[in-house]
């Protein structure tokens, strides 16, 4: 089996949109999180969001295909430069037919759906836009990045809820590790700050509702105090190679992307299975492909919702997997200071987690300030950590029970 490594990273996010930017401000504990300025939520419940600041597309796009694309597929457009130009590999005739793209989106564009079924409503059909159909269908952020890199490998976009983004990573590690491409442009990308997803969010009581007047302190994973998730946007996307053709080209390494777990609750539409035990499936599987054992893992990066049942499933998931080690492991959920990016997620968390793996730095779990009994384990509280780190894994849980988690390991050159 080939391996396969990491060698270019490209995030747009809440709390920045360059790497340097984003990195600076989790291990810092910054906030991300503010009022939602992109659309009147004047007459929703929930009113804030981790929204993506003074984001110009035109610098990562052509201006015809900016002003064309939707948010989630420029953020993915933009990520994916990012993280082609981190990792110096430069598509040509000769190699395009080796570079895939894989990139995971859970809702797509909901935002131009709800604007043209109004128009529609209002105007009638004759005046819903052409690009109705490729402006909202999730693929097209695969579809672009690959119409704009020239990728001509395999082009896939798996959408699994809020698993999205890890899908995405673990299916463009299978592809190269099984010679179906050399390199993989792969992560998640989401734009779905919009009417329908917070109506329909606030009204299962998903959404934390109750701190309106202060966003900077509503995303609060494995508090006593949470009360449910913050929407955020934006895209993570990591550059995967085949770690012959790396090494060939001098390409810097981060780290090896070792193994990938998936597997599903086959429990219910949206509350997890009781203990975790899908989630358990899922990270042993992780472990087990990456050649690894549980007490070889330093860090968890944790899916960490800042709901009820998410937070204190994944928790009691992590002590059935680890066992006495789990008191060990440092563990943090990045979306404390990002919100939750649904499809979106598994990429940025992957960047982050790869990050840390590199630096030796854990970022915090912010606004942890009241321990719940049922969410006991070190979840790197408010501070960041500095600790070496040999073996990292990331987490992605989704509706419909499905369940993702990639491990990441430190390159060691055999």
């Amino acid at each position: 089996m080939k391996r396969v490594v990491v060698t270019g990273l490209g995030i747009v996010s809440p709390v920045g949109n360059t790497l340097e930017e984003c990195w600076d401000s989790v291990i810092r504990g910054r906030s991300g999180i503010g009022r939602v300025t992109s659309i009147d939520l004047t007459l929703d419940t929930v009113k804030i969001g981790g929204e993506v600041k003074n984001f110009d597309a035109s610098l990562y796009m052509s201006d015809k295909e900016a002003r064309r694309s939707q948010r989630f597929v420029q953020f993915a457009c933009a990520a994916s430069r990012m993280a082609l130009d981190d990792a110096g590999l430069v598509l040509t005739d000769e190699n395009k037919p080796d570079v895939g793209v894989s990139i995971g989106v859970g809702v797509g564009g909901m935002g131009y759906l709800e604007e043209q079924v109004g128009i529609m409503l209002s105007k009638g059909p004759s005046r819903v836009s052409p690009f109705t159909i490729p402006g909202f269908i999730a693929n097209m952020a695969a579809g672009m990045v690959s119409i704009e890199t020239g990728a001509q490998g395999p082009n896939i976009c798996p959408t699994t809820a809020c698993t999205s983004g890890t899908h995405a990573l673990g299916e463009a590690l299978m592809l190269i590790q099984t010679g179906r491409a050399k390199a993989m442009i792969a992560g998640g990308a989401e734009a779905a700050l919009s009417h329908v997803p917070y109506a329909g969010f606030a009204k299962m009581k998903a959404l934390c509702a109750d701190r309106n007047d202060e966003p900077e302190r509503a995303s609060r994973p494995f508090d006593a105090h949470r009360s449910g998730f913050v929407m955020g946007e934006g895209a993570g996307i990591l550059v995967l190679e085949e770690l012959e053709s790396a090494l060939a080209r001098g390409a810097k390494i981060y780290c090896e992307l070792a193994g990938y777990g998936m597997s599903s609750d086959a429990h219910h539409m949206t509350s997890p299975s009781p203990g975790g035990e899908g989630a358990v499936r899922c990270m042993r599987q992780a472990l087990r492909t990456a050649f690894v054992a549980p007490e070889d893992v330093d860090y968890v990066n944790a899916h960490g919702t800042s709901t009820e049942a998410n937070d204190a499933t994944e928790t009691a998931a992590l002590k059935t997997l680890l066992g006495s080690h789990a008191r060990k492991v440092a563990i943090s959920s990045t979306k404390s200071m990002t919100g939750h990016l649904l499809g979106a997620a598994g990429g940025v968390e992957a960047v982050f987690t790869v990050m840390a793996l590199k630096t030796g730095i854990i970022p915090p779990t912010i606004n942890y300030e009241t321990p719940d009994p049922a969410c006991d384990l070190d979840y790197t509280p408010n501070k960041a950590v500095e600790r070496p780190l040999r073996v990292a894994i990331s987490n992605s849980f989704g509706f419909g029970g499905t369940n993702g988690c990639v491990a990441f390991k430190r390159f060691v050159q055999a």
